[in-house]
């Protein structure tokens, strides 16, 4: 059984062949373009800023390491895939989810409580009474805040 190719399939591998040249081209010319530019800055440190480097890293990332030094990019491979890194890194830190930093703020039932046990230390007679009312107090109180759950 042979295999004859028809014409339609012949034309479209004549212009997949075409477009893979120009592409060649392409690329071609703008690793060339990345030489002299090169050669021009020399020993220079390339200053970007986060939106260039933001899509340096997106387009690196998705060529891997071994072709980024295949093309020999103005960045080394490690410096594009630790931008990448960052960026997802601050992407994930969660500070959105932060209302605000630290331990939670005391309920104002457990600050009145205080209050009352300060003023129960100067004036022993009066700690019956006191000790009733904050039972009476704690007994009221219901948790919040994120250490409710415990």
């Amino acid at each position: 059984m042979s295999f004859v190719l028809q014409p339609w399939q012949l034309l479209v591998v004549i212009v997949s062949a075409w477009m893979t040249k120009l592409q060649q081209e392409l690329i071609d010319y703008v690793l060339t373009e990345n030489q002299v530019l090169k050669e021009k800055l020399g020993g220079k440190r390339i200053l970007l800023n986060d939106d260039q480097r933001r899509r340096l890293a997106v387009k690196g990332k998705a060529l891997g390491r071994k072709r980024l030094q295949e093309i020999g990019t103005l960045f080394t491979p490690d410096t594009i895939l630790r931008w990448h890194r960052q960026l997802v890194a601050q992407k994930w830190d969660c500070s959105k989810r932060r209302k605000f930093p630290g331990r939670p703020r005391t309920s104002q039932e457990v600050v009145s409580a205080n209050k009352l046990i300060g003023k129960a230390i100067s004036m022993p007679d009066a700690v019956s009474s006191i000790l009733c009312t904050l039972i009476n107090v704690f007994k009221a109180a219901k948790p919040t805040g994120s250490w409710a759950h415990r």
